[in-house]
């Protein structure tokens, strides 16, 4: 079998893209192939893409022509949930060889195999979302210190704005035991730092089990995993990506207060500060559970970082609507933003309803939002100055090209998310260090160590 030996890929969207990424390469690898960086060229090119925004179509095809201009004669492989909802748009992007679905994905070497005997360009392969009822486990590399591990995928959530569902299925998830053996091999191979990733992670324990094709009840709980990764020797610490507002317990809330190696950090999408809205978009809360799973936080982690996601611009959104959430938002004892611009997204009910607001208009509430994004997490690091917090320090070249010809820099985060950077003649990637954090520099906080400190 003559089989192309070069391959690289490109993801884009979130963490749990990232992770899959990941796993789809090491597959690769296992059956010969040589994963290359994107730049160098290569026989094959898999592009993982995203659905959250209408950018989509245009990130990927951008991708797609900077692949082809680096090899011409390379074979182009899309999958990922814009793979899943339009594979007939996707084909008909020039140089497109093959689409794969999300219940394809994971056996994209075989799918690449078949390419070298069929004639012709633009395969489909992307079956139906009911054949999605099993879970395919995923890791990642960030920087060699952190590892994104997903443990859930799908939704059984309802939202109005929301393609997710029709991309990914229904809400599935790995076993306890087998999320605990993946963060063992993960510390096993120098990992520090791990970010739990799905789709709806709070809902973990959903679908673990298929019986006479009926998904079983839930065999644990989100609770139930974490208490038991806690126990695993050799990681630092984890993260929770993000976690719904209606799920994340008190149980959940006072288990990282006290916990060894949970972060004090967490992501909570909040999506509108209007009531009104809320309902419009289907979500399972209302402003007051938000505020309180805020106030239940910083009651008992007055340190913890909490990051939120907000849509502006979504349909039937008042002036008054909008003021509201940022209101809302501007009270609330959070450190960051995540602003999206609403944007319509075919075969969801948000398409249809009444009250369509101006895109510049959206445009003009999304940088509002970025603006007090800006002023909350200023807030929240001047806060925290003079105080010595761990930080997990990393490779950046970032932080490299900010050094300007003094000593190399060193850059990481505290656990409770706070960006760091150090300038050390040692390199000291992979350590967890107590720092003083003595000066904010534009976004980012310059860091002292200890005189004692053994480099």
């Amino acid at each position: 079998m003559s089989t192309p030996k070069t391959i690289a890929f490109y993801t884009l969207g979130c963490k749990l893209n990232f992770s899959e990424t990941s796993s789809i390469a090491r597959r690769f690898e296992e059956r010969g192939y040589t994963a290359v960086p994107f730049e160098q060229g290569a026989d094959i090119y898999l592009i993982n893409t995203c659905s959250v925004t209408d950018m989509a179509d245009r990130k990927c095809r951008k991708v797609v022509r900077r692949a082809l201009r680096l090899s011409p004669n390379a074979k182009v492989v899309v999958t990922g949930c814009y793979a899943q909802l339009k594979p007939e748009e996707i084909v008909e992007i020039p140089g497109v060889d093959l689409v794969l679905g999300a219940a394809e994905k994971f056996k994209a070497p075989d799918y690449v195999e078949q390419l070298e005997k069929s004639p012709g360009k633009g395969m489909i392969r992307a079956g139906e979302l009911s054949r999605l009822n099993t879970f395919e486990p995923a890791w990642s590399f960030g920087d060699r210190t952190r590892s994104f591990l997903k443990i859930q995928d799908g939704c059984d959530y309802k939202c109005t704005f929301c393609t997710i569902p029709k991309a990914r299925g229904k809400s599935r998830s790995s076993r306890v035991e087998d999320v605990v053996r993946a963060a063992e091999e993960l510390a096993a191979s120098g990992v520090r730092e791990i970010v739990l990733t799905g789709v709806n992670i709070g809902d973990f324990g959903n679908g673990t089990e298929v019986i006479e094709g009926r998904r079983a009840r839930k065999e644990a709980l989100f609770s139930d995993l974490i208490a038991a990764l806690d126990e695993v020797e050799g990681i630092a610490r984890y993260r929770i990506s993000s976690i719904e507002p209606n799920l994340c317990t008190d149980e959940i809330i006072s288990f990282v207060a006290s916990s060894k190696r949970f972060a004090p950090h967490f992501h909570i999408p909040l999506q509108s500060g209007s009531d009104k809205i809320l309902r419009l978009m289907r979500r399972r809360y209302v402003s007051a559970l938000y505020a309180e799973r805020v106030a239940q936080i910083k009651s008992l982690m007055p340190h913890a970082c909490i990051g939120v996601d907000v849509i502006s611009g979504f349909p039937g959104e008042s002036e008054e609507d909008f003021l509201r959430t940022y209101e809302f938002l501007r009270e609330l004892d959070i450190s960051y933003l995540h602003a999206f611009t609403y944007s319509e997204r075919s075969g969801t009910p948000a398409v249809d309803m009444p009250g369509r607001v101006p895109f510049a208009e959206r445009q003009k509430r999304t940088k509002q939002l970025q603006i007090l994004s800006e002023k909350k997490r200023r807030l929240f690091y001047e806060r925290h100055l003079g105080q010595s917090r761990p930080v997990l320090f990393e490779h950046n070249e970032r932080a490299q090209r900010r050094a300007q010809g003094e000593l190399p820099v060193l850059s990481g985060f505290t656990d409770n998310y706070i960006r760091v950077e150090v300038p050390v003649e040692a390199a000291l990637a992979g350590r967890v260090m107590e720092v003083r954090l003595a000066s904010l520099e534009g976004d980012v906080v310059r860091g002292v160590l200890p005189e004692t400190v053994d480099l």
